[in-house]
């Protein structure tokens, strides 16, 4: 029987950066996860500024082998007209993409040399709870008593099955698709998104990694009324469409297409069952407008780890938790859907794009809110404003 303060079911992004932070704050920390690392995970492999600040604050340091550094991002409209935004030059990371097979592995090294007690290759079984806080069952026959449990397993979320509070019939947000692929094209090796009319309010990417591949995907809303026939159609189109073969010139498909869903929906979500805290993927905190969930992860998985210490006679670490994950979050992810909806209209979707390319300072202006440099409600929210919150330096920008 293994006995700690915290145990982190789940060691992706979301749960080591609960670990890593709890083990920091003097928590005797346990992680278990099913799978054994390195292993690969769907993903669209960027990372935004809000992911980058949060992978610095955690101690990690990207690898020159296995890190793009983004500089310059093109964007298409739905008429075909291609808008290019450039990152800040000189003042650290503000975008990156980077394989999840290299980043988790990452994470998990870094936990470990943290001091983290991490089990790899061992399951969630069941869940009790006790006057002192909760006995997880193992699926290899151990028992682990904890204060607290901090859920990362996923939007499937066993833990969140077993203690009763999966929504019913709930199947996710949004339906991605990816690939890795060799491409020869010139402009390959920059940041593309495509809005195209068939898709919106999502889109299709096609993102450079390090070792000349990219990853080239798309994703759309559930509620867009796409079925899987269609999507199926869609992706096996999507190299043929002219504005996407230009980019990316002569391909050669590497692995199988994965297909994977995504759950945006932290404002209905119950982020909390008793001594049980749910993080990343499994408080469906994935950004609603974008499908974008790493920076979200690895946010909520810091701030659960930050309640739990902070847990005092007059407040739970569960109420902590709710406070700061929905002040974090709630108002970015309605604001997000209200724009997805407004998105979803080509004429509109084409109009804002058009307001984008004004002049340099709606372009330098916009990619730094769509890559989550601040918060998306920042402009509606006075509370959040702050001196400099418009010209803050990336992720490590003394070594950049």
């Amino acid at each position: 029987m293994f006995e700690c303060d915290v145990l982190i079911v789940g060691v992706g992004p979301a749960g080591c950066a609960a670990a890593i932070t709890a083990q920091k704050l003097g928590l005797n920390v346990v992680a278990i996860d099913k799978a054994v690392f390195p292993r690969d995970k769907c993903c669209g492999d960027g990372l935004t500024t809000l992911a980058l600040r949060e992978l610095e604050h955690l101690g990690l340091h990207p690898t020159s082998d296995s890190w793009v550094k983004i500089q310059d991002v093109f964007l298409r409209s739905p008429s075909g007209r291609e808008i290019h935004l450039k990152l800040p030059e000189g003042q650290g990371q503000y975008a990156a993409v980077v394989k999840r097979i290299e980043l988790d592995a990452e994470l998990v090294r870094l936990a470990l040399n943290t001091g983290v007690e991490i089990h790899q290759g061992l399951g969630f079984e069941r869940i009790e709870t006790t006057p002192q806080g909760v006995q997880v069952s193992l699926q290899d026959g151990n028992i682990i008593t904890a204060k607290y449990v901090v859920a990362a397993d996923g939007m499937w979320s066993p833990v969140r099955k077993a203690v009763g509070c999966t929504p019913a019939g709930y199947l996710g947000d949004w339906h991605a698709f990816r690939q890795y692929l060799k491409a020869d094209g010139t402009n390959s090796r920059d940041l593309w998104v495509w809005f195209e009319k068939d898709l919106l309010p999502g889109y299709a990417w096609s993102f450079p990694l390090a070792d000349g591949r990219v990853n080239l995907g798309f994703g759309v809303p559930r509620k867009s009324g796409v079925n899987g026939r269609q999507l199926a159609a869609i992706w096996s189109g999507l190299l043929e469409r002219p504005s996407v073969r230009q980019v990316l010139g002569k391909v050669e498909p590497e692995d199988p297409h994965s297909a994977w869903p995504i759950p945006a929906r932290l404002p209905k979500a119950q982020l909390t069952k008793g001594p049980v805290l749910f993080v990343g993927d499994a408080a469906t905190a994935t950004d609603p407008m974008t499908g974008e969930g790493i920076g979200q992860a690895l946010e909520s998985g810091r701030l659960a780890a930050q309640a739990i210490a902070a847990e005092s006679p007059t407040e739970t670490a569960a109420a902590i938790y709710e406070r700061s994950a929905r002040a974090a979050f709630e108002l970015d992810h309605r604001l997000s859907k209200s724009l997805s909806n407004v998105l979803s209209k080509p004429l509109l979707a084409e109009l804002a794009l058009r307001a984008v390319d004004t002049n340099a300072w709606s372009r330098r202006n916009f990619v730094r809110w769509m890559f989550e440099d601040y918060p998306r409600a920042s402009l509606i929210n006075p509370k959040r404003w702050r001196k400099g919150l418009f010209d803050s330096s990336g992720a490590w920008s003394i070594q950049n």
